[in-house]
């Protein structure tokens, strides 16, 4: 049979995106598990590798890669497990025959929640010719029902958590209204400068990414050839007008609580949420049970 037997004394670590939330997403698996644990939000690099001097039976952090190294390097002194959540891709595919108004307002929602600080947000949608303008123009429509005109003057749209984030998050000015006419009156950046020189395709939106911070910064462009330099760079909601996809496969995990959370390589490592986590912070032991029937009837 198998026991499950609680790991011990367990380290959640949240990011600054989501702090509340994102420790208490792993926090009721590990409370079912019989876990203790120390639950704190990511204050920067100093402050965790001073933290991981203790030592844990599990480590689950949520962030960036380079703050997952140190962490990884300080559990290996002890041989600690780790759970590391550190962002992915999340591209849309919208077909022709798909209901584009509907689809628009729900990538509006995902995307620009919580100032599109979220590692689950759509990434990019990939449209076709026929449909990408009046994806565009639906796209538009959305926003600005859900926070109006001037985003300054929303009382829906969030503000990010300190001017350190804001000032990397607004990342270039817009040179263009498009489609975010109402964003304006930014900082101005030009980190992605040299990358969206080189793009074929119509730039509607400027923007980036942080990986030390786990930032996401969205620009947004019509009509990007697949093979631009820019198309490889970590960048969020990217509008690509491709020709129709065929023999796609494609599995959208996507607010689903029956279904793992997790990624591999730069994206993390182990999965958590419902009985994931429970599996994750518990050990699961053999124990073998015998009985002494057979040499009984020897005897």
């Amino acid at each position: 049979m198998i026991v499950k037997d609680p790991l011990g004394v367990i380290l959640i670590v949240s990011p600054w995106n989501y702090p509340v939330s994102m420790i208490l997403l792993p926090l009721i698996p590990a409370i079912a598990a019989g876990i203790n644990f120390l639950a704190v939000v990511n204050g920067g690099i100093p402050e965790t590798t001073e933290l991981l001097k203790e030592r844990f039976d599990h480590i689950l952090y949520t962030g960036c890669p380079p703050v997952a190294k140190i962490i990884m390097a300080a559990a290996s002194k002890h041989l600690t497990p780790v759970t590391l959540e550190l962002g992915g891709k999340c591209p849309v595919i919208i077909e022709d025959d798909a209901d584009i108004e509907i689809s628009a307002r729900r990538i509006a929602w995902g995307k620009w929640l919580n100032c599109g600080q979220t590692c689950l947000a759509p990434d990019y949608a990939m449209v076709t010719d026929a449909s990408k303008q009046k994806f565009v123009d639906a796209l538009r429509k959305y926003i600005g029902e859900f926070y109006g005109n001037d985003i300054k003057e929303s009382k829906d749209y969030s503000r990010i958590i300190n001017d350190r984030h804001f000032e990397w998050v607004i990342f270039d000015y817009i040179s263009t209204y498009r489609i975010l006419k109402f964003l304006t009156d930014f900082l101005s950046y030009s980190r992605l400068s040299s990358l969206l020189d080189k793009t074929n395709g119509t730039i509607l939106f400027n923007g980036g990414s942080r990986d030390r911070d786990d930032l996401f910064i969205p620009p947004i462009i019509l009509g990007v050839n697949k093979a631009d330099p820019f198309m490889n760079d970590e960048v969020h909601l990217i509008i690509s007008c491709f020709k129709r996809l065929k023999f796609v496969s494609i599995s959208i995990r996507f607010i689903v609580d029956t279904l793992p959370f997790g990624g591999v390589g730069n994206s993390g490592m182990g999965r958590y949420r419902g009985k994931f986590g429970f599996n994750t912070f518990t050990h699961e032991k053999a124990v073998l049970k015998r009985g002494f029937f057979g040499e009984s009837l020897q005897e």
